[in-house]
């Protein structure tokens, strides 16, 4: 099978035990192992990559306003939960959520070559994700699906609708925003390993629009309910006469932003859709595929069909986290957020920005990125601390759900020491007291930028708990990407860099912490220090490039 076809419209095997076993397998098999790595191309065909923007020839396009510099709303106050007053649902307000999640962030140049950055990571800056827009009609902007083409700042009209069924199922003030990947951009650098990657893109996009629409004083909320027959069906990737030869696409989730708490009917949304006349043909991204059956394998046995009670959320009431170091307007934030590729191995954060930056990892009702989730946290922290001010080095872990303690520590080596620091509503513990930054190295495939940081961390989830629901296994990276991407800005506003890190050696991370089973699994690595920018680089405007 071409690996970019039939991505959106294979069904999940019903066998639960069968796709439990089938995750657990590409589990195993895409872990890079100090003997070798996780199966890859093993080289990298240039003239093949693929395009890194999609777009629907013969849709309708509506040029978007760039509005995010009348933006007076700071990230202080965004990580602090004092939203401003709602902005109107309007062409205007939809382009600023856009333009400050999804959007270009700047265009980087190395003599001839160029290539754009955007406000939304992505591992290898390849981005698989795709954004979509589902919408009653608002002043300026027709009602429909729209595919969001951020090269243009721009929106493609998928579908046209003038039903009131349409407008009655989105209930109160707000929009529907999908999201999709398409697997083929990261396997034809990453192979096998690409989808875990194309998860924590996911989970970085959820995050990076939960963030815009804050500022904004909308909420965000994933419609965790929906079955990715529905979210293919009412974003059109199931539509196989539009997309041809083209990559199809893989149904990721829908997020409902607005204001109030009712949630639209995504049922009602999908059959008003029967009747809407649909535009546009997908373009082609690469010449050539090259067929990765596992990561076909592991889409299948992660198909999520509809649920309908979310789980228990957890909504502790906690004090805000200290101010950072900078007070920036958010979409100044969001645009100068970039990956780190070095660091000086110097630079030193106090104690008291470090324990700020992990606080906003702690989920606090209606604030982002957490108010976009329905479930208690699933992820954990194992920080590898080196340079920071008033804090011993060594490994700390940081819960971000207290209920788990009696767990890891049963899980986790015998010997940690488990000692509380920090404010006394966080939960970081310091395992144990040692210099570990040659440690961090190796675990992350020999790369330096893990030991000359002020700080490192793996991911860590409950992977076997995914055996009676193995697409939970998808949202355990989203919450990885999520974390992440709140990392990314924290450092921003501390005056430091971070960077995710996808290649890192699995069981080596679990070795270290005496993890000796599925039950706690390391998802995602990042770290944080000062960073080392590369002066043969040239920084352009993001949007100096359009056609």
């Amino acid at each position: 099978m071409d690996a970019g076809a039939g991505a959106s419209g294979l069904i999940g095997d019903p066998d639960e035990s069968r796709q439990a076993s089938a995750l657990f397998d590409y589990h195993e098999r895409s872990k890079h192992r100090l003997q070798r790595y996780a199966p890859g191309p093993g080289g990298l065909d240039w003239a093949n990559q693929p395009d890194p923007f999609r777009q629907f020839a013969g849709a309708e396009t509506i040029k978007l306003p760039f509005g995010a510099d009348r933006l007076a709303t700071r990230y202080n106050a965004i990580r602090r939960g004092e939203l401003p007053a709602a902005h109107a649902f309007d062409l205007i307000g939809v382009a600023i959520l856009f333009e400050i999640s999804l959007g270009l962030s700047a265009w980087k140049a190395f003599g001839s070559a160029r290539w754009a950055l955007r406000c939304n990571p992505s591992s290898g800056n390849l981005h698989p994700t795709e954004g979509y827009l589902l919408c009653p009609s608002l002043p300026g902007l027709a009602a429909g699906v729209y595919h969001y083409l951020s090269r243009d700042h721009a929106l493609e009209r998928r579908a046209a609708i003038d039903d009131p069924r349409w407008t009655a199922a989105f209930g109160t003030t707000g929009v529907v925003v999908g999201i999709t990947s398409i697997y083929w951009r990261e396997a034809w650098k990453y192979g096998m390993r690409a989808w875990r990657y194309c998860q924590h893109d996911c989970g970085h996009a959820i995050a990076a629009l939960s963030y815009a629409a804050a500022a904004l004083g909308w909420q965000t909320r994933v419609l965790s309910f929906a079955s990715d027959e529905t979210v293919a069906a009412v974003l059109g990737i199931d539509r196989d006469a539009d997309f041809g030869l083209a990559e199809q696409e893989a149904a990721d989730t829908l997020l409902w932003i607005g204001v109030g708490t009712a949630l639209p009917d995504i049922e009602r949304i999908r059959d008003a859709l029967r009747d809407a006349t649909w535009s546009g043909r997908a373009n082609r991204l690469s010449a050539e595929h090259v067929d990765w059956p596992d990561i076909d394998s592991i889409h299948r046995a992660t198909h999520k069909s509809i649920t309908v009670d979310p789980d228990a959320r957890i909504a502790e009431r906690l004090p805000p986290p200290a101010d950072p170091a900078l007070d920036l307007p958010f979409a100044m934030l969001a645009r100068r957020r970039r990956s780190a590729v070095d660091f000086d191995g110097e630079t030193q954060i106090s104690e008291e920005c470090f324990y700020a930056m992990l606080d906003t990892l702690l989920p606090r009702e209606n604030r982002p990125p957490w108010n976009a989730l329905d479930s208690s946290p699933s992820v954990h922290a194992a920080l590898l601390v080196h340079r920071v001010t008033g804090l011993e080095a060594g490994l700390y872990m940081l819960l971000r759900d207290r209920s788990v303690l009696s767990d890891l520590r049963q899980t986790l080596r015998l010997e940690w020491l488990w000692e509380k620091r920090g404010p006394a509503h966080l939960p970081l513990y310091l395992l144990l007291p040692y210099e570990l930054r040659e440690i961090a190295k190796l675990i992350c495939c020999h790369q330096d930028i893990a030991a000359d940081s002020c700080f490192a961390l793996g991911m860590l989830a409950p992977v076997a708990q995914a055996a009676d629901a193995p697409w939970r296994y998808r949202r355990q990276f989203w919450e990885c990407g999520m974390l992440g991407h709140a990392l990314y800005l924290e450092a921003e506003a501390a005056g430091v860099r971070s960077t995710g890190i996808g290649c890192f050696f699995d069981d080596e991370m679990h070795e270290l912490l005496g993890i000796a089973d599925l039950r706690w699994q390391s998802l995602y690595h990042f770290t944080t220090g000062g960073p080392i920018d590369d002066p043969r680089l040239s920084t352009l405007p993001p949007y100096q490039f359009q056609p």
